[in-house]
């Protein structure tokens, strides 16, 4: 049996896909559905043992622990907005301490997902080092990236000493990730997502001036990743059991908003223009204009697969998802 949790969702449902192509075990989705119509239809395509609410994962897991292979922790409070920090505590550290602690008893693997956002502003560089000397040195911006940071130290902490650990420990930190099945996202969907009703209308990219002399507008940059390379490295680790440790997982190659929105508007066979607004004054203050991750050590553990190109991940979720009648992987 293999459990993941947010399995409704964005990066969760495309992951339970790729376990469903490959079958052989029974998947269990732990998530909230909601009143709305995308997060069921991201799982209606797949074949799934139970579909559990969040707070009665402890009750499955205890009920069928001599099932339980595997625990893909995707599900979080995802939105930096969020400014109920002892919901986020509850739900991201917390929540996340009590399965490393379950899947250490039961001798369970774990891969949890963590976060970019762990870096800040970048000050400190992208360089996932696991150590606790490492992870002392980051400053995340917001609650979500401190959150998952809090979680990756208090793992490392741990692993110095003689607690016990999950079979497999792995966590990652998630990029700019991109592509089908993220509709039901609101404000926090890709940027090429929001961008497509635009570029199918003819109308203007809409993006954000920057407010740092360092980037011109349009300059700001990240690491744009493609939902299925996050899952095909997932699908690697779940191959490969003795792999242990926290791993970026980015392109490695950092890429502009411009040059997104070209990539975008000529997937749609239209020409760019673009539209610059001010970024709000929520935000502004955190907001990151570089992110890049380096990826040696997800390469060193043995991941060769290349990743895909901003051009062809955002060609492949047009053609293949966003013009199609039926955009759910």
């Amino acid at each position: 049996m293999i459990v993941v949790t947010g399995g409704a969702g964005f990066i969760g449902s495309n992951l339970l896909a790729a376990l469903d192509r490959r079958g052989g075990h029974d998947l269990v989705c732990v998530d909230r559905l909601g009143s709305g119509d995308h997060k069921w239809r991201n799982i209606a395509k797949r074949e799934i043992a139970d579909i559990v609410a969040p707070e009665r994962l402890f009750d499955f897991l205890n009920a069928n622990a001599r099932s339980v292979e595997a625990v893909f922790h995707l599900g979080a409070i995802s939105t930096t907005t969020e400014t109920n920090v002892d919901l986020i505590v509850q739900e991201n550290f917390r929540s996340s301490l009590a399965l490393w602690m379950w899947c250490a008893r039961h001798e369970a693997r774990l891969i949890y997902a963590s976060s970019a956002a762990t870096y800040g502003d970048g000050a400190a560089g992208f360089d996932d080092d696991p150590s606790t000397a490492g992870l002392a040195k980051l400053r995340p911006l917001n609650p979500y990236g401190w959150s998952k940071h809090a979680f990756d130290r208090r793992v490392a902490r741990l692993l110095t000493g003689d607690a016990g650990r999950p079979a497999q420990h792995v966590g990652l930190k998630f990029f700019n990730v991109y592509g089908p099945n993220e509709y039901h996202k609101g404000g926090q969907r890709s940027v090429v997502h929001h961008l497509y009703p635009r570029a199918v209308a003819g109308e203007p990219a809409r993006l954000f001036k920057s407010h740092n002399p360092a980037y011109p507008d349009g300059g700001q940059m990240r690491d744009f990743v493609w939902v299925g390379d996050a899952v095909s490295v997932m699908m690697w680790l779940l191959d490969h059991p003795t792999v242990n440790g926290l791993f970026n997982l980015g392109t490695g190659k950092a890429r502009s908003f411009a040059d997104l929105a070209r990539a975008l508007y000529g997937a749609c066979g239209r020409n760019l223009d673009i539209e610059y607004v001010d970024t709000p004054e929520a935000i502004r203050d955190k907001y990151q204009y570089f992110t890049e991750a380096r990826m040696e050590r997800l390469r060193t553990a043995g991941y060769a697969l290349p990743m895909t190109s901003l051009e062809d991940g955002i060609g492949k979720y047009v053609r293949e998802h966003l013009a199609t009648a039926d955009p759910y992987v």
